[in-house]
């Protein structure tokens, strides 16, 4: 008795994730009939690629302690924004990176490493995280918000976690 008891429940929950599976597909051709976009046309692709190459220039940037190099991923009215030791807001304009990637405790770093994790766009907005492992011995999780400004991705805030080296 107890064995039906299981395998009717198991059936449930298995026919309930399926009808949650077809309800999403539904909805999901549902939104790409109205926008008229079709999903053998990932026209994202060309934007992605682009926004990769604006995020490599942070990683760069990172690796090479030169703010220089990254300097032309953000806009000049781009901000930065952390919580400190004590739990407070921080940060401000962006420059407040460039001055501080240039100058110790910052030192080139070519065995760093960093993963792009997501970015998702959405017409000319896009967002995106970058985990960057032994950047000067630091371990940090960038959350990037972009902007497509005359046909250009550019990151206009960064947020940011600092992670207690392992």
């Amino acid at each position: 008795m107890k064995m039906t008891f299981f395998k009717t429940l198991l059936l449930v929950a298995v026919m309930s994730g399926l009808g949650t599976a077809a309800q999403a597909a539904d909805r999901q051709g549902g939104q790409q009939a109205a926008a008229g976009k079709s999903v053998s046309k990932p026209t994202y692709v060309k934007d992605y690629q682009a926004i990769a190459q604006v995020l490599n220039l942070y990683i760069d940037g990172c690796k090479q302690v030169r703010s220089s190099i990254m300097k032309p991923a953000f806009s000049e009215r781009a901000t930065i924004f952390s919580v400190d030791a004590r739990g407070k807001l921080t940060g401000g304009p962006i420059q407040e990176l460039f001055d501080a990637i240039d100058k110790p405790p910052f030192r080139p770093s070519p065995e760093a490493q960093s993963a792009i994790v997501n970015v998702d766009i959405v017409g000319t907005a896009a967002s995106a995280r970058i985990d960057s492992s032994d950047v000067s011995g630091f371990f940090f999780s960038d959350f990037f918000n972009l902007l497509k400004v005359d046909g250009k991705w550019t990151i206009v805030s960064k947020i940011y976690h600092t992670h207690i080296a392992p």
